[in-house]
This record gives structure tokens, sequence and C-alpha cells, in this order.
């Protein structure tokens, strides 16, 4: 029997709706916490494939997952490209982009040289999980990462990364195709090792307007979904945050595309033709509710799922809290797993 997961994620009739959550193998739990002492830091978790293998296997073995997400992040690649990058706790670029000159400097990324511990991950994975249970693997999207290499850490508007895009047009389109191209091998490489689902996290995407996600974002996307498709593994989009930008999404050669709690599933679907596998959308604060609330949000989200037209997996709007009950956690899981499925001829 096909995974569930990669059922729902190919438009096929799932045994039951798949579940997983963004940031499921993470602080919210005790374990994890525990296993972080082990390592001293986020960072030296993710370069040690024994203590990234432990982490990622956490939550399959507490919730009963149907899809475990690489214990890693959107930016370790780009240490493989020469960036000077640290967490403190979020990312930090001691050497951001500021000119063509910076970008024509970045190394090309060859995964098996530049982030071999990621793929022992991988390895070590796809011996380990269930059959049921595929390894997702997953890369930032181009534009994302370009807004942390010019703006050197995170914030909430990106002015710099974004005024960078208008006033640098040349470096930016210099710096996404070689983005692109570098995280088109660092997922053939998460696949070849044995990730079963590739995503593309698109985290501040929504920063962007329509015009230029479709100058710019738009076919960074595309040209990494073309060189993964012969892979034959589903292909999963976020566009965190863009749901203005859902009609320029329809189109992409993706199977699943996620979709953050600010938009309805059906209006989702409906912009992007009814095109993919929606992949979403609980509100995150919800597990902060009482159980009766939480089950009740969770059951919009599955009537929802159920109209769609291709097919859903379940999952958080966004990453999980880090104050967030693992009971909770439990309590969604289960309402989930035992909820009708949505039929073969749903939304037909």
């Amino acid at each position: 029997m096909t995974a569930p997961f990669l059922a729902a994620a190919r438009g096929e009739t799932p045994s039951h709706t798949p579940i997983w959550i963004m940031r499921q193998a993470g602080r919210y739990l005790p374990e994890y916490r525990e296993t972080r002492k082990q390592a001293g830091g986020f960072q030296e978790m993710t370069h040690t494939p024994d203590l990234a293998t432990e982490v990622t296997l956490q939550p399959i073995r507490r919730f009963g997952m149907d899809a475990a997400i690489l214990f890693s992040d959107i930016m370790t690649p780009l240490e493989g490209m020469g960036i000077d990058l640290r967490f403190a706790p979020g990312p930090v670029i001691d050497n951001p982009i500021r000119s063509v000159a910076d970008v024509e400097r970045l190394r090309p990324l060859e995964p098996e040289e530049g982030v071999p511990f990621v793929l022992e991950t991988c390895r070590n994975l796809s011996r380990e999980l269930p059959e049921s249970v595929p390894l997702i693997g997953f890369a930032g999207a181009p534009f994302t990462l370009l807004c942390y290499l010019i703006e050197g850490h995170g914030t909430k508007s990106f002015v710099q990364a974004r005024s960078f895009l208008r006033s640098e047009l040349d470096a930016t389109r210099l710096l996404l195709d070689k983005l692109a191209h570098a995280q088109a091998l660092y997922l053939e490489a998460q696949a070849r090792a044995g990730a079963r689902a590739l995503m593309i996290f698109d985290s501040w995407v929504g920063l962007l307007d329509a015009p230029t996600f479709r100058a710019l974002e738009r076919p960074a996307i595309a040209r990494i979904l073309e060189h993964l498709r012969p892979l034959g593994v589903p292909l999963m989009y976020f566009p965190n945050q863009g749901g203005h930008l859902h009609a320029e999404v329809a189109g992409l050669d993706a199977d699943v595309i996620g979709v953050d709690w600010r938009i309805p599933l059906e209006d989702a679907d409906e912009a992007m033709g009814g095109e993919f596998t929606l992949q979403g959308n609980l509100d995150p604060s919800i597990l902060m509710a009482p159980p009766e609330a939480l089950l009740t949000a969770a059951d919009s989200v599955l009537d929802a799922g159920r109209s769609l037209k291709r097919g859903h997996v379940f999952n958080l709007g966004h990453g999980i809290d880090k104050s967030t009950d693992p009971d909770q956690v439990a309590r969604l899981v289960d309402h989930v797993h035992a909820a009708p499925v949505r039929s073969s001829e749903a939304g037909a």
C-alpha cells in the first residue's frame, strides 16, 4: 500500500488523511531539549548526523506522523557556498552580499563536499524510517535565501533586501540564478540519499508583489522544479503569506502547495485552478486553545480538505510554536487519523 502522505501528494486517495507538522522536530518536545544538551547548540545538531537523525525520528515515535521532515535549516547549504553562517539564535551572516562582485565570489555548491553531514543524515533516515513514513527533504527558496544574504540577519520586513532587488537588478538576477542552481543540486542530492519528497520553503515571498514575483522568483522556482522532476518524487512549494500570489503559482510543475492559515483552502484551490494537492492550514495558535476548540478548528480544515479538487495533506499554516503542549499535538494527530478521508471524486 502506498504511504498515505505519498498517495495524497500524488492526488490519489490515501487510507487516511496524512498529517505532519512544520518544525515538528523541535523545542516543544522534551526529548528534543534533552538531545540538544548533548550537542551544545542548534548548528552543532544539524552538523552531527546521529543527533539530526535522532531529532528527526522523535516526533515519528511519539505521534505517528505520516511524514518525517529532515532536521536541518534552510540556511545550511549556504555554508557550502562560502558564506560565514552562525545562529544567535537566528541566522547571522557575517559576510553579507553587497554587490555583483560579492555574488560572483559565491562558490558553486557541491553537496557531497559542502554539506556531507546532511546527506549522511538522509541516508541514516532512509534506513530507519518505516516504509509508510517518507522522509521530506527541503531547501530554502532563492528569494528567501537572498533576503538573509543581503540583510545579514532576520528582520520582519527585509527592507534592505527588497531595495537591492530594485537598485541592483543585475546582481539580483545573478544571485537568484546561482541560488536556484545550488538548491536544485542540494535537493537532488537529498533525494539520491533517501528523501522521498522534496519541499521548497519560501518563508519571505509574501513580501513581494505579484509583478516582482512573476519577474524574479517564479522563474527561479520553476528552474528548480524542472531540474527535480525527473527524480520522480513529489515536489512541494510553500509560499508563506503568499495568498496574493496564488494565481502566479498556478502552472508551476509542483505536486503540493503549502497554504498558510490566512486564506481558506477552498479559496487557494480556486485561485490555483485545482492543479495541486494542498497542504495546511491550521493556525498554529489553535494548539494553545482548549481541546474542544482545537478539534473544532481541525474539523474545519478537514472539511475544507475533503472539498479540494486534487488532494489534501493536513498541516499547520506555519511552524509549531515552542510553547505548544505535546499532548495537544497527539490529540490533533489522532483526530486527523480518525477522520473520514476525502474520496477520489471530491471536487470533481
